[in-house]
């Protein structure tokens, strides 16, 4: 059994969900509107009052998961913990509430998880599609071919602040929609190109807001009946005759979501006129159901991030037989260590394969031009975690370890960094390993056991292991190598 909990700027859903045959089927969901983007401050904070708003829906999350029997649970956060100055307060907290880690995840990556759940939903093979979502504090917009992805971007534009620049006093009016509807078509008409309908066969609308201007649409009878600019405007017509957002009836719609769906509509007018968009079908299917194909995708089939790290490598032109030699010795050295758990194991050969990435910038620093790329590249179906989990690794694969700061704390952690090191070293020493020859250990201080004629074929690791022991006597960790017959 699958779930998948989204933390957006407007609402915390979760979705509990088994895969059947070809489909993945929603068996519980659960919503709060939390409202969780206007809880921000003026200095960018979400507020105690948000933040505990936040930690009590997970917990009551919390209670209807643990009523079924969930193999397999994702945690996504999107625009809003993104942007909080003191998301670091809050997910600590959050976290204890939902028992789970929360991924904490790009727009791009949202883009390209809501993408997964659409091309899953629609299972057409080979169209080419449109995808678009509008949520409280971005907007995704992804191109896409049958399950490939091509383009995804995420927009900082979203119904929250929408709602806070151009209807702040509730009030609805031609000039207010129009402003609104400027705004909007400033953000999406300079990447507006490739979005054309010539890249494309049909355009989906995945959010929430989507669906729910086309329920105001259709049960309202207004315009066609179907989301196309006309509709959408015969909406915004009815929207500036009401006059007010409180006093506003939408078909379908609680009074609640009045005000997100107003500035949603605004947003998608735009949206629709800068990419030449006729028509948008709503699907009900988006970033939950995507977290929960990637889960089942994950255990069944090929890992994305095995993709994304093989083409971040390429792109920067790493050396894949050296890249292939580290990784392969850095899991055999992990796992002599025993690690108490699975934690880096994965994490570890993709920063193995991707050590030499900074390359393509200095040969002097490359392990720190390294560890910012990875930190801030755009990397398909990782998380900001992971990627800084690596960015560390990758920077502490030679030099001092004081810059891996607290990190070594955690044993196991502190076991990786030591067996990329080590692998590193072996490399560079050229030395063609057998693991019979080492054995390996990590209890409170290293101790390295190798055949003293190994050591004699290869001289320079002597020099290399004394500059190992140097640094990790440095911050307080004995090294010792021994030589046996």
């Amino acid at each position: 059994m699958l779930a998948a909990v989204d933390l957006g700027s407007n609402s915390f859903r979760m979705h509990i969900a088994r895969h059947e045959g070809d489909v993945i089927k929603v068996i519980k969901s659960a919503r709060d509107p939390i409202r969780l983007a206007a809880g921000l401050d003026k200095n960018g904070n979400l507020t105690p009052e948000a933040m505990q708003k936040a930690i009590n829906c997970l917990a009551r999350f919390r209670e209807i998961l643990n009523a079924y029997p969930v193999e397999s649970l994702r945690v996504v956060a999107t625009n809003t913990i993104r942007i909080a100055k003191n998301a670091a307060q809050l997910l600590p907290l959050a976290e204890a509430a939902i028992g789970c880690p929360i991924e904490v995840i790009s727009g791009e990556e949202e883009g390209r998880l809501i993408y997964i759940g659409v091309s899953n939903a629609v299972a057409v093979p080979g169209e080419r599609r449109l995808v678009l979502d509008i949520g409280g504090g971005s907007t995704e917009v992804i191109l896409g071919h049958g399950h490939e992805i091509l383009k995804v971007e995420s927009f900082s534009i979203g119904t929250v602040k929408h709602s806070a620049s151009f209807f702040p006093d509730g009030r609805l009016t031609d000039a207010a929609f129009e402003a609104a509807i400027l705004s909007a078509r400033s953000m999406f008409e300079d990447a507006a190109p490739p979005y054309q309908p010539q890249h494309w066969r049909k355009a989906y609308g995945s959010s929430g807001t989507m669906r729910a201007i086309s329920d105001a649409i259709s049960k309202g009878g207004l315009g066609d009946g179907s989301l196309t600019l006309k509709s959408l405007n015969a909406l915004k017509q009815y929207c500036v005759q009401c006059g007010q957002i409180d006093q506003l009836e939408l078909s379908g719609i609680k009074p609640e979501r009045v005000a997100m769906v107003v500035c949603g509509l605004a947003i998608l007018i735009g949206l629709m006129t800068e990419f030449n968009i006729s028509v948008l079908l709503p699907i009900e299917a988006g970033l939950r159901m995507g977290v929960m194909w990637d889960l089942y995708l994950r255990a069944t089939r090929r890992d994305r991030r095995e993709v994304a790290v093989e083409s971040f490598a390429n792109l920067f032109r790493t050396d894949m037989s050296r890249a292939k030699r580290v990784a392969d010795m850095v899991k055999s050295l992990y796992l002599q260590l025993k690690p108490t758990g699975d934690t880096y194991v994965r994490l570890l050969q993709w920063s193995a394969t991707l050590h030499e990435v900074g390359m393509v910038i200095s040969h002097t620093g490359y392990h720190k031009h390294g560890a910012y790329m990875i930190e801030n590249a755009d990397m398909a179906g990782f998380t900001t975690r992971e990627q800084r989990v690596m960015s560390k690794l990758i920077l502490s694969q030679k030099g001092n370890l004081r810059k891996v700061g607290d990190g070594l704390a955690d044993q196991d952690f502190a076991k990786a960094v030591l067996a990329l090191r080590l692998a590193v070293m072996l490399m560079h020493s050229r030395a063609e390993i057998d693991f019979e020859d080492i054995r390996l250990k990590m209890k409170g201080r290293v101790e390295l056991e190798m055949k003293r004629d190994w050591v004699s074929v290869h001289p320079t690791v002597a020099y290399w292991l004394q500059k190992e022991t140097e640094a990790w006597r440095e911050i307080g960790i004995d090294f010792l190598v021994r030589a046996n017959v």
